[in-house]
Formats: C-alpha cells, sequence, structure tokens
C-alpha cells in the first residue's frame, strides 16, 4: 500500500484513501500528498459511499492543484450535487484514530487536515442544532477535541 501511495503521489499529486463502512462504523476518505504536492492541506470526509467521497476529495484535489485556497471555515459551491461544502480544521488528537496512512507518509503529525462537511437535504450542516439527527450523527466533529465530541459511533474507537 505505501508503493501505491507514493505513485499515485508522484503520478497524479495526491492519494486517496477510501475507508469502508464496517461494523465498528461508516465508511470515510481522506487525501494523503496535497501538503506535499500542493501545500494545499489534507482533506477528509465521513458518512458517504466511499466512492462518492473518492470522487469528491478528487474534484477538490483538483482546485487545490489550480491554486484555490481550500481553508478553515470556507464554504465551496456546487461540491455535492450541486450543494456546498465546509471546510473544518481537524484537531490533531483524531489523527491517530483516523490518518495512521498519512501519518505513515508524512512520517508524523502536524500536517493539516481539514474535515469536508456536506450538507443534509435541508442544506444544513451536521453541527446545527436544526439538523436531521440522523445527518448530525453521519459526521465526526474532528475539529472538537475528542473529549468534547459528543459521543456515538465516532467516538467507539477512542
Amino acid at each position: 500500500m505505501d508503493l501505491t501511495i507514493i505513485e499515485n503521489v508522484q503520478r497524479h499529486g495526491w492519494h486517496v484513501v477510501m475507508v469502508p463502512e464496517d461494523d465498528i462504523g461508516p465508511g470515510f476518505a481522506y487525501t494523503i500528498g496535497l501538503v506535499h504536492t500542493h501545500s494545499a492541506p489534507e482533506l477528509a470526509m465521513f458518512g458517504l459511499d466511499i466512492h462518492v467521497m473518492h470522487r469528491i476529495l478528487n474534484r477538490l484535489g483538483e482546485k487545490a492543484a489550480t491554486g484555490a485556497v481550500l481553508a478553515d471555515g470556507q464554504k465551496h459551491p456546487d461540491v455535492v450535487d450541486s450543494h456546498q461544502v465546509a471546510f473544518r480544521q481537524v484537531d490533531l488528537r483524531w489523527y491517530r484514530t483516523f490518518f495512521g496512512q498519512a501519518i505513515g507518509f508524512y512520517r508524523r503529525p502536524p500536517f493539516p487536515m481539514l474535515q469536508v462537511a456536506w450538507p443534509g437535504a435541508d442544506d444544513r450542516f451536521h453541527w446545527d442544532e436544526q439538523a436531521d439527527g440522523r445527518h448530525r450523527e453521519s459526521q465526526p466533529q474532528l475539529w472538537l477535541a475528542p473529549g468534547e465530541h459528543p459521543v456515538g459511533i465516532w467516538t467507539t474507537e477512542l
């Protein structure tokens, strides 16, 4: 796997790791190589089909490769079925739980990682109190410290 990551970073500028849904929890995906190749933050998504997240992360990687700035607190339109996504800076204390292959590539944190949050059908993000309960649980809130994160499927590995 390490060789595949290195080859993809050399060939395409980044690699997308896809972690399928399993008995432990929902699937997620994240990039490796955007920091190395484009000085852009790595990106992570949670709670959608891993192949959909792969396409979205590649789309956002292409934006970063052409010079788009991706930063904490930003929203980007027309990313998920003409809906916007929002970027939130991931707290370093989550890295070992979710991003082991990126740690292996970079040899150690810190490297910047943004969570790419997607809205529900009502265009509300999962941290919004008015968001549907199922949508609120579909994605973690990795900008929070692990001890501050609501207990649920995303904290079982802690």
